[in-house]
């Protein structure tokens, strides 16, 4: 079999290997815990297992913030110019 053959992928879109691997390599580039790391040696398995805990993180980063603007926005008047902008960035 070719390195280069076509996997089949929701129905009718096919994506090669060589597209996989590319795909890999620019996660390893935006995860952080993969990127710090010293060794190009990291698997494919690995890198996805990694993106998945990064996206997850960045989840709760996003609830802990959006908490944390609810509560903010409790303690300020809420005509206020200020109150607007935390409204709108709930809003997001």
């Amino acid at each position: 079999m070719s390195s280069r053959r076509s996997r089949q992928h929701s129905g009718s879109t096919r994506i090669s290997d060589d597209q996989i691997i590319e795909l890999v390599s620019k996660l390893r580039q935006l995860v952080p815990e993969i990127r710090s790391r010293r060794s190009d040696k990291v698997s494919a398995s690995k890198v996805l297992q990694e993106t998945c805990n990064y996206i997850r993180s960045l989840h709760r980063e996003v609830s802990d913030l959006s908490e944390r603007l609810s509560q903010l926005l409790t303690t300020i008047d809420a005509d206020s110019a200020e109150a607007g902008i935390i409204r709108s960035l709930l809003n997001q």
